[in-house]
């Protein structure tokens, strides 16, 4: 089975994460970034399932060159191949956006016939987990998301998806899109070898010239949402020490009491 993950460079969580003062869009460039933690899942399962049968797994991201680490990384783990669309006009798309170039290049790796397309559940940049949908929509396969466990069995896929109350089964029938939880695995950790054998798997670059979409229909201009202002979070602020000499519980209270939590 060929095995296709949408994969996302994001900016580091321990870094000092911040906007764009030119246009209010998230820095991506001036920051540390990495694989979202969140696809690693979705690539681990991907490269389950050829190891348990046959196929190949290609990873594909949209980002500035930056971005190509996120790709590497998914190589080092066992990826087949990587794809990576980056263009200059695709500079402050929205999900929309996003979802659309995704869909070409899912539909130019795939000859227009893709058999399993995996994603994360979200992004840890955005957090908006609506790009494994919008990107179902677009290529006209079935969606199973929030999978916890999946399995595949002959031409259908089946899931858990666990909720707080109860858990769900669904299955679809093949070809189809699936996001995947953190539950769903432990990725594994590069090796050496694998390390060393992503430098000679192959990593393409395309433009949307390659994927025959026009730069209008992404980019700033054409989000449907923007950024109006941003502001830097306040420096925490010392706290204030209590010594208890038999009124801690009354000078707390007191505390309570005067930023209104009680």
């Amino acid at each position: 089975m060929n095995i296709v993950v949408c994969v996302k460079y994001v900016p580091d969580a321990q870094s000092d994460r911040t906007f764009n003062e030119s246009d209010n869009t998230t820095d991506r460039v001036g920051v540390d970034g990495l694989l979202s933690e969140l696809d690693e899942y979705a690539v681990e399962e991907a490269l389950k399932i050829v190891e348990a049968g046959e196929g190949e797994v290609t990873v594909v991201t949209v980002g500035p060159d930056q971005a190509a680490d996120a790709l590497k990384k998914a190589l080092q783990m066992g990826a087949d191949k990587a794809v990576h669309v980056k263009d200059d006009a695709i500079h402050g798309s929205d999900a929309p956006a996003t979802s659309l170039v995704l869909a070409e290049a899912v539909k130019k790796i795939t000859g227009g016939s893709p058999e399993l397309v995996l994603t994360g559940m979200a992004s840890t940049d955005g957090t908006m987990s609506v790009v494994p949908a919008m990107l179902a929509e677009r290529l006209g396969l079935p969606q199973v998301t929030f999978a916890s466990e999946l399995t595949v069995d002959g031409g259908s896929v089946t899931i858990r998806r666990d909720g707080d109350a109860a858990s769900e089964t669904i299955t679809a029938s093949l070809p189809a899109l699936v996001s995947v939880t953190d539950q769903i695995n432990e990725p594994r950790y590069p090796s050496f070898k694998g390390i060393m054998a992503a430098k000679k798997k192959p990593l393409e670059e395309w433009s949307l010239a390659d994927l025959g979409v026009d730069p209008s229909q992404v980019g700033l201009e054409a989000a449907w949402t923007k950024v109006e202002s941003f502001t830097q979070r306040p420096p925490r602020q010392q706290g204030q020490i209590v010594t208890d000499e038999g009124d801690g519980g009354a000078k707390l209270a007191e505390f309570l009491t005067a930023q209104k939590f009680v």
